[in-house]
């Protein structure tokens, strides 16, 4: 059977950039820029994200065109004979799965969070009472929350299910260009707030000072760590859309076009958030708590808040929807490549798996709440966040930098070959002996620290 193929450039590029587009865009880039220098910190930011990222997806690209193969059997297609290289694609298998059964859980708060603002359901609440709201969310409307993540994940594979060229390609083009639209507005939206001058002074005013608070290394390692994990390289996430595109152009253009769409929707984020929080009194806070806590209470604050409000959040829920439309292509794909499976007999199948495996995540915080473990006070969406972001990504990135680069892998000359096929930027053929000895050991910091954060600091 003849695979695939997007019916355009632009489809392989806002498919892509969809998937590397999260809601870690959207909190964490804003507030780490914030905590750690302001311009200062995304300028050490976009020279990890050029000298790490990059790189790596480039090479998923690459051997997913050259294979024509999602990740769980693109290695095996290209690795020497005798080799166990496949190994590192069923990993990524893992990851994909693994990242699915916490992130449609948080797709359904979104939603739900969506249908709450459009309702009035925050109306008249304070700050303590919303975050006391969102504490009843998750520990007692289980009903809720169960239905809202089945909704993203009857939405995702239902689209999945309509085929690449109508369904994932067709849809994912409207509902990014519903998100760029939905993130104009808001920001400019947000230029007319009173706290627009501190806002904008606290997100992109370089601050030395906020560095040498936090000490250099410290600030570095952020940079590599954001940089690193934004575009979600790593899981073969990426691999799966080169399989689906032609060899008019050469991947590293194409991977520069979607790494400046990842960065731009990063940066638009805190544009929104952080002249809306100076405004109305609310301080910047990390993960969770800013997004489901502060931002209701920033729109209940301001006249005709509870539609921006909704807006805020049926954007977060495109961004969301993006990155799960796109993983479970992959993981549909893995049927297919893998089992043999039809396309409709794949997502029938892995629909009922990925909603029965999202349940352990959400029920983490109600009826299997006792189970903590990462130590106290940790759930079980903490402990598969960290077999992803920790484990998965790094390594696998490592799997496809010496995959790429080494003689008893795929090697450097056939990766070069793949990636330089059609028309547009080269890669560049010098970096080879960074990518080689550099860039593995950095990766390695980053997973190690990532270790350090979590069982020692």
């Amino acid at each position: 059977m003849q695979r695939e193929k997007f019916s355009s450039r632009l489809g392989f590029v806002l498919i892509s950039a969809g998937c590397a587009i999260g809601l870690g865009n959207v909190w964490r880039f804003p507030y780490i820029t914030g905590k750690y220098g302001g311009a200062a910190f995304v300028l050490i930011y976009l020279l990890f994200l050029a000298l790490l990222a990059l790189p790596v997806m480039v090479m998923e690209f690459s051997v997913g065109r050259a294979s024509q193969k999602s990740c769980a059997a693109s290695f095996k297609a290209l690795e020497p004979k005798g080799s166990h290289w496949h190994w590192a694609g069923y990993a990524g298998v893992a990851g994909n799965y693994l990242l699915m059964m916490f992130y449609t859980v948080i797709g359904g708060w979104m939603l739900l969070y969506f249908f709450k603002m459009l309702t009035g359901g925050f109306r008249g609440m304070n700050a303590e009472e919303i975050g006391a709201a969102f504490a009843h969310m998750q520990t007692s409307e289980v009903g809720s929350m169960a239905f809202f993540m089945l909704l993203v994940v009857l939405m995702g594979f239902g689209i999945c299910s309509l085929g690449l060229k109508n369904g994932v390609e067709r849809i994912t083009k409207v509902m990014m260009a519903c998100l760029l639209g939905i993130m104009v507005v808001l920001a400019v939206r947000s230029f007319f707030l009173d706290g627009v001058k501190e806002g904008l002074s606290f997100y992109l005013k370089p601050d030395f000072s906020a560095m040498a608070e936090q000490g250099i290394g410290t600030v570095v390692y952020a940079a590599m760590g954001q940089a690193f994990f934004t575009l979600s390289v790593g899981m073969g996430s990426m691999a799966i859309f080169g399989s689906y595109i032609g060899r008019e152009r050469s991947l590293t253009g194409e991977s520069i076009r979607i790494t400046v769409l990842d960065t731009a929707v990063a940066l638009m984020a805190g544009l929104i958030i952080f002249p809306a929080c100076f405004t109305y009194g609310v301080s910047p806070g990390e993960g969770p708590g800013l997004v489901f806590v502060a931002m209701p209470n920033v729109f209940n604050a301001m006249p005709g808040g509870q539609i921006w409000g909704a807006l805020f959040f049926l954007f977060l829920f495109f961004a969301a929807l993006s990155t799960v439309v796109a993983v479970f292509e992959n993981i549909v794909s893995f049927g297919m490549d893998v089992k043999g499976w039809s396309r409709k007999k794949s997502v029938l199948i892995n629909l009922a798996l990925i909603t029965v495996l999202s349940l352990p995540c959400l029920l983490g915080f109600n009826l299997l709440s006792g189970i903590q473990p990462l130590g106290e006070g940790s759930t079980i969406m903490d402990l598969e966040d960290f077999l992803v972001s920790n484990n998965i990504l790094p390594l696998g990135a490592l799997c496809y930098l010496l995959f790429c680069t080494a003689k008893y892998g795929w090697g450097w000359e056939r990766f070069i070959a793949e990636a330089d096929a059609g028309e547009g930027i080269k890669f560049p053929k010098w970096l080879k002996p960074y990518l080689k000895y550099v860039l593995p050991f950095l990766i390695l910091i980053i997973f190690v620290m990532g270790y350090w954060d979590k069982f020692v600091k």
